[in-house]
């Protein structure tokens, strides 16, 4: 927490995020070309960074496979930042998919007034198809409501957080200006 504190939100995010030249130029990724070379989708930015924190929650709450891709097709649509989209999507991983989606399918009953019905979960298609006309619906419902609320104050917190932090680092540049002005006269 120290270093939140101390460095500029753009150095911090320099320190984690990959290096642009190493994913553009990467096996997986090259194949798209001039697509992926747009500098929009590396740029460290309060825009940027905040609209990919967006994606990347809103994708997190999908009850679908391939979220991964689903943020990086949307940060490609939008022009925001690719590596931070992506990666926001594992706040829905292996630990927490399922009490996400429990809360995700309550939000959706509530929202389109239907009881929550229990059930007991299989990984399976038959109960896919079986209790699918039961919990699709509210599923999605809260998945797309949750994911839209979480992005939506995702996107706002690192809005202002990241207002703050520059603002309050040029106050302190002037006030040390201001200091050093003093000190010579």
């Amino acid at each position: 927490s120290s270093i939140v504190l101390k460095s500029m939100p753009k150095k911090i995010l320099r320190r984690w995020l990959p290096d642009p030249h190493k994913i553009v130029e990467s096996r997986a990724i090259r194949w798209m070309g001039p697509l992926i070379r747009d500098p929009n989708l590396f740029h460290i930015n309060r825009a940027s960074i905040s609209a990919s924190f967006f994606i990347g929650l809103f994708c997190a709450f999908l009850p679908i496979p391939g979220q991964t891709l689903v943020a990086a097709m949307l940060a490609l649509l939008f022009r925001t930042n690719l590596p931070v989209a992506m990666a926001l999507i594992w706040v829905s991983n292996p630990l927490t998919f399922a009490p996400i989606f429990l809360f995700s399918y309550g939000a959706g009953a509530w929202l389109l007034g239907h009881e929550v019905t229990t059930f007991s979960i299989e990984l399976s298609w038959d109960w896919a198809v079986a209790q699918g006309s039961t919990i699709w619906l509210p599923l999605i419902t809260g998945s797309l409501f949750c994911g839209l609320v979480s992005g939506a104050i995702g996107y706002v917190v690192i809005h202002r957080l990241w207002r703050w932090k520059v603002i309050k680092n040029w106050d302190a540049r002037n006030k040390a200006r201001e200091k050093k002005s003093a000190e010579e006269n």
